[in-house]
């Protein structure tokens, strides 16, 4: 089984950990775990005795375009071998059973393999089979457990889901996107000065229309009028449209009174 040619460079683990599907079932969720990982930047996958053999096609059509993560994925009879190279191992576990071992949510998890791999260690993460999770005997080879701070009342991911949730959090773990930002295209955020500049002609055209003739209203109708476009990051581009509005409206009246 080939990947396709070109494409971004999915082959390389780096410092990331891996992740190691213990006993999976089905083909597609293969794929689907494969696609998670490429959004997150993960890229080491790990097979424990896959129920159906390997390769397996759907697995293929199913990664939409995560195909060299299956290239280079890698079979192992035993957790033990799938391990054997790490220095930490975690495992997802939504109700631990009587077991004594640290306890983290995914983003501590993903906190602590980033400072694991700063220390230059290799971690694994443990998913178990879709339809019971890991056992006791898969979880003796972890040394931290992960829960998901999920609903209580329903904690039920499919395998591609938990994945995905693990490969999003070691991605934000260094992620410096802001949280919060103004798309503006070609545009860009207008200045005080531009932005008084208009307010100025619109105020001068209220004055003209004598819409701001009650002098006991004036000076808060102008005050409601500074803030509703101080409020928001109005763009340059915009307040070119306003001005045209605004001087169009005051056209069409004076044309209206001749």
């Amino acid at each position: 089984m080939t990947g396709r040619d070109g494409g971004a460079d999915l082959t390389d683990p780096g410092d990331a950990p891996a992740i190691v599907l213990v006993r999976p079932q089905l083909a597609d969720n293969i794929g689907a775990c494969a696609r998670a990982m490429a959004n997150g930047g993960v890229f080491d996958l790990r097979l424990v005795a896959p129920r159906d053999g390997w390769p397996q096609e759907k697995a293929w059509r199913t990664a939409s375009g995560a195909d060299r993560i299956l290239d280079a994925a890698r079979i192992f009879n035993s957790v033990a071998d799938a391990v054997a190279d790490c220095q930490r191992v975690f495992a997802t576990c939504p109700r631990p059973r009587h077991i004594v071992k640290p306890v983290l949510t995914a983003r501590g998890a993903a906190a602590e393999l980033r400072a694991l791999a700063a220390r230059g260690l290799r971690s694994a993460i443990l998913f178990g089979p879709e339809r019971a999770g890991l056992d006791n005997d898969d979880m003796t080879h972890a040394d931290t457990l992960v829960r998901y701070p999920l609903n209580s009342e329903f904690l039920s991911l499919n395998l591609a889901q938990a994945v995905l949730v693990m490969a999003y959090e070691w991605c934000l773990a260094t992620d410096e996107t802001p949280p919060r930002s103004l798309m503006t295209h070609e545009s860009r955020v207008a200045s005080k000065a531009e932005l008084e500049n208009f307010l100025a002609m619109l105020v001068a055209r209220l004055n003209d229309t004598r819409f701001l003739a009650n002098a006991q209203k004036r000076a808060g109708m102008v005050r409601n009028l500074r803030h509703l476009f101080q409020r928001g990051e109005v763009t340059e581009q915009e307040l070119r449209t306003l001005h045209g509005v605004v001087t169009e409206l005051a056209i069409g009246r004076e044309n209206a009174e001749r």
